[in-house]
């Protein structure tokens, strides 16, 4: 068996691929607004596999594959988006490579990875898409909904994987629930090489330093430090929720505020008691203490997501490592693209897929005649079409 990908951007689905197949893709296929996010595959890689820009290249005979897996912009159905809907021409990467694989390409299964809205209201429109192409090649499809927590993840992340499958049925994945790694005990997981490039703290400042975890730290808990608060919270907290939940009030916060020098934070605070006075919310984007799981590793949590047990931030490799990327992994401009790690599928999570794929084509799974079902993993249910009409309540 043999596989290939399409738009891999840093790769964690690809290598993912590589650890269930035994092999490294036969090629890489992207387009070029994706190249600098595939650069840190390519190199992985050493340039030994061959990289195709689809823009920019001209290809008419692509090498037979059975699998290929791709990593498309899910920013369209993102929650995380405030601009993300149906319409959007970002969900035009998962239409288009659709087309380009299922008619060119013409692999036993192709599959990929988005957001969960996927698999909503809002996906309804894409799906009809994806489902009409489906049918143009001979292919079924499928929608696999699940968390990353449930794959053994220390992060509580909803994501859904659609397949296409050559014929006219469906496989019934086995369902997963395995025990998660702490994220604590990921991040100490990992030992700081002074050899490795990646040994770099993606942010350089003191967590106990910043004025509103300063405050928790002497004021409400007494002066104990960043280890100690670790060793009480039960769970991932950020100072603010701290405050909130010891029911201090902001204005208290901006007296302490003022009388230490932080002027600008004391107007924030009394700013922050407006807003939630008049039932307002307001951000809380800052130093989170890592305890036993958190969300998806995205947005400000790889800058300020700290060490459970050193008062720092995590090192390049640190974030790495809870994508659960190989510790010889290396991410191409370093911190400048920590982002890039967010824009990835974690590793767990996709191994199963990757499994899953590899046992259909083993001819291990059941299958049921259909052209279109969904598979909760979260529910542990399975919903297929029995008619040629698109059931409403599939989509919830």
């Amino acid at each position: 068996m043999n596989y290939a990908s399409i738009i891999p951007l840093i790769g964690g689905e690809t290598i993912v691929m590589q650890q269930v197949f035994g092999k490294r893709p036969e090629y890489l296929m992207s387009y070029e607004p994706f190249y600098n996010n595939d650069k840190h595959l390519i190199e992985y890689y050493n340039n030994e596999v061959p990289y195709y820009l689809l823009d920019g290249q001209g290809h008419d005979l692509w090498r037979p594959v059975d699998v290929v897996n791709t990593v498309c912009p899910c920013a369209g159905l993102s929650s995380l988006s405030p601009t993300s809907n149906s319409a959007s021409t970002t969900n035009d990467w998962m239409v288009n490579s659709a087309h380009f694989i299922l008619g060119s390409v013409s692999p036993r299964v192709f599959w990929g990875e988005n957001a969960p809205r996927l698999a909503s209201t809002m996906g309804k429109p894409v799906v009809s898409k994806l489902r009409a192409i489906a049918e143009q090649y001979g292919y079924t499809m499928s929608i696999f909904k699940t968390k990353s927590i449930l794959h053994g993840l220390s992060q509580v992340r909803d994501r859904t994987f659609y397949f296409f499958w050559k014929g006219d049925k469906v496989p019934v994945f086995r369902y997963i629930k395995r025990e998660h790694q702490k994220i604590e005990d990921t991040i100490r997981s990992v030992k700081r090489d002074p050899k490795d490039p990646m040994n770099v703290l993606a942010n350089i400042r003191i967590p106990s330093k910043n004025p509103f975890y300063r405050f928790v730290l002497e004021e409400i808990e007494g002066g104990i430090t960043h280890q100690e608060f670790f060793n009480k919270i039960e769970k991932t907290t950020n100072p603010m929720d701290h405050i909130e939940n010891n029911d201090v009030l902001y204005l208290d916060v901006s007296k302490w505020m003022e009388s230490n020098g932080y002027q600008r934070e004391a107007e924030r605070c009394k700013i922050i008691y407006d807003k939630l006075a008049r039932g307002g919310n307001i951000m809380r984007k800052l130093v989170e203490v890592p305890k036993n799981y958190i969300g998806a590793f995205v947005g400000h949590l790889p800058m300020q997501l700290t060490h459970p047990d050193e008062d720092r931030f995590l090192t390049i490799r640190e974030s790495l490592s809870i994508m659960k990327l190989p510790n010889d992994f290396m991410l191409q401009g370093g911190i400048r693209n920590l982002n890039h790690i967010c824009q990835n599928v974690p590793v767990t999570t996709a191994f199963d897929m990757a499994t899953s794929v590899k046992e259909f084509l083993e001819n291990k799974l059941p299958l049921v005649e259909t052209k279109f079902a969904i598979q909760d993993n979260k529910t542990q249910s399975f919903d297929y079409e029995k008619s040629s009409l698109l059931l409403d309540n599939f989509m919830v």
